[in-house]
């Protein structure tokens, strides 16, 4: 019985023995159990679930329940078990999901709410404590009413946006239904986070295209850098235009037709992007979405954990149950056809993706979450060097050629391979953008730091004006070769 009780507990602590004197030991997992998803502490088991028994389980049961009544409030609902392991006696205290959070510990004047962080009880940020209180009154950050009037703003995007998606006008009684603002026209949050002026702070999204596999120097590192703000659609539109930017469509060609091999899936992008806005803790001073892209993956992380506590690599993507956060904004979202309303975001960044030309089950997406932040992790089907070991043989569908890894540093080994392709290209003389396009490098920076600057450097490539290196008729030609006529290409 014991096992099967620790086995079906969403979170458990195991105490060696009831601490009665320090009873915080202990009651702060109480908190933290009410405050998240539940959980049960074991009383005379220790921490590698040896059992060691209690000597007196009627006296512990009783001092366990009157210590939770004077030092929890409100008080939580929880259920004590008597268990019989091995010829020893245990007690199993059971604590339920509370719905009047936060549930605080006190104890010398001083009340403190706690949540679950890993396995540990820790007590609960300022920013979590809030969020807990707008849970315990029914209430959300985005149906909250503010001192902004609707008449001092001006919905332009909002509106044409609505009209697009949904072929209806968004009429002034529309803003009070859908929860945008109260009879007196004052907004509420998500009215405001769907006004055209900036004027929640934290709605902003930060989008970066890193040069390589890790982050780095803004300054140094960075092939893209943009910071957006304001309208959560602009936000939408504004991070999608980015990744779009930054990614490529490539192509194999078959025999009648030729099938087209994107980075990564857009509907699978739309709907990380769209989780982030809507389910995000905008409570959270100081925050923002990250959008960072590497060579192999998109990264989007936004402020705020899983609502109800578990982390989501620890749940089953497929079964689980939809908890919005900001369920005004969720609705409207829905009413435009950004999201489904039965909480199927995370399934459908999957089953999307799961459509991409050449999927294995190594470009999966994963999602990770911690007590303030979700992660959502896709990964680049072009990326060609995935995988890929020294002496290994890859095949450059891009350009319809075989190589050998040569190089123990893969990075080095694709800037080399692409370098003598374009010294290979070039042997006609070709313009800056026709040797991006040839090798599918958009960032004129990056292309002209890892390509041009090293040929040019290295005297493998020359300028056909060289006294006048920034002409807009600038073109460049293998070296040792004859110039022939530029090509109309």
């Amino acid at each position: 019985m014991l096992e099967q009780l620790i086995s079906e507990a969403t979170e458990c602590d195991f105490k060696v023995a009831l601490e009665i004197k320090k009873p915080k030991s202990w009651l702060k997992s109480v908190s933290a159990f009410s405050n998240g998803i539940g959980g049960t502490l074991f009383f005379g088991i220790a921490d590698d679930r040896t059992v060691i028994g209690l000597q007196d389980i009627q006296k512990d049961a009783e001092a366990i329940s009157r210590l939770i009544k004077e030092r929890l409030t409100p008080l939580p609902s929880f259920i004590l078990t008597p268990i019989r392991e091995n010829g020893k006696n245990v007690l199993a205290l059971q604590v339920s999901s509370g719905r009047t959070t936060p549930y605080y510990y006190k104890a010398d004047g001083v009340m403190e709410a706690y949540i679950r962080v890993g396995n540990e009880s820790v007590p609960a940020p300022d920013y979590i404590v809030n969020e807990l209180i707008l849970k315990g009154t029914h209430r959300s950050f985005d149906g909250l009413i503010t001192d902004a009037s609707k008449k001092d703003y001006s919905f332009t995007l909002l509106e044409a946006t609505y009209l697009k998606r949904t072929g209806l006008r968004l009429e002034s009684s529309d803003y009070i239904s859908f929860g945008l603002a109260d009879k007196d026209g004052r907004l509420t949050n998500a009215g405001r986070l769907l006004a055209d002026q900036h004027n929640v702070f934290n709605s902003r999204i930060f989008c970066t295209r890193w040069n390589g596999l890790e982050k780095g120097s803004i300054f140094d590192d960075a092939l893209d850098d943009k910071e957006y703000e304001g309208n959560l659609i602009y936000l939408l539109q504004s991070g999608s235009e980015f990744i779009r930017n930054n990614s490529k469509v490539r192509f194999s060609k078959e025999a009648k037709y030729r099938v087209d091999k994107p980075d990564y899936a857009e509907r699978a992008v739309t709907e990380a992007l769209v989780n982030a806005l809507i389910h995000r803790d905008y409570i959270l001073l100081g925050s923002e979405i990250h959008i960072d892209m590497y060579d192999d993956r998109l990264e989007i992380v936004s402020p705020g954990g899983m609502f109800e506590g578990t982390p989501i690599q620890e749940c089953d993507i497929s079964t689980i149950r939809s908890a919005r956060r900001n369920p005004i904004i969720a609705d409207l979202f829905h009413r435009m056809k950004y999201m489904e309303r039965r909480g199927s975001g995370l399934r459908k960044i999957v089953s999307e993706t799961e459509k991409l030309p050449g999927y294995t089950e190594q470009l999966r997406p994963e999602f990770f979450s911690t007590a303030s932040d979700f992660r959502v992790v896709l990964k680049n089907a072009n990326y060609i060097m995935c995988g890929i070991m020294y002496g290994d043989t890859i095949h450059d569908t891009t350009h319809d050629a075989t190589y050998v890894v040569v190089h123990e540093n893969v990075q080095e080994h694709l800037v080399s391979t692409k370098q003598q392709q374009l010294l290979k290209f070039c042997t006609v003389a070709r313009s800056r953008e026709e040797m991006q396009l040839f090798i599918g490098i958009s960032n004129r920076s990056h292309f002209s730091k890892f390509y041009l600057k090293p040929l040019l450097e290295s005297g493998q490539l020359k300028m056909t004006i060289p006294d006048k290196p920034k002409s807009k008729n600038q073109k460049y030609v293998t070296a040792n070769r004859q110039k022939t006529k530029p090509s109309d290409s």
